[in-house]
């Protein structure tokens, strides 16, 4: 099982708002390859996959505010 967690953004930026998922539950995915779009008051990015295998899980929801750390997903690694 992998986390997918909030990234380190730029400082002084401490949470990102949920834009849209790219993938639903139980879909396949690559490493590398997008999984959720955030936005923050500076800037709108993507958060990519860190392994390859299932999203068996979102923990957040769109509109959702996430913090630096938090985890948004769970991927069942090697399917």
């Amino acid at each position: 099982m992998k986390e997918v967690v909030l990234p380190e953004l730029a400082e002084g930026v401490n949470e990102a708002t949920v834009s849209f998922w790219h993938i639903e539950e139980g879909d396949v995915v690559k490493e590398g390859q997008d999984l959720v779009e955030m936005a923050t008051d500076k800037a709108v990015f993507n958060v990519p996959s860190p392994a390859a295998g299932v999203l068996i899980e979102a923990l957040v929801h769109e509109g959702d505010v996430v913090k630096v750390g938090e985890i948004l997903a769970k991927i069942k690694i090697g399917e």
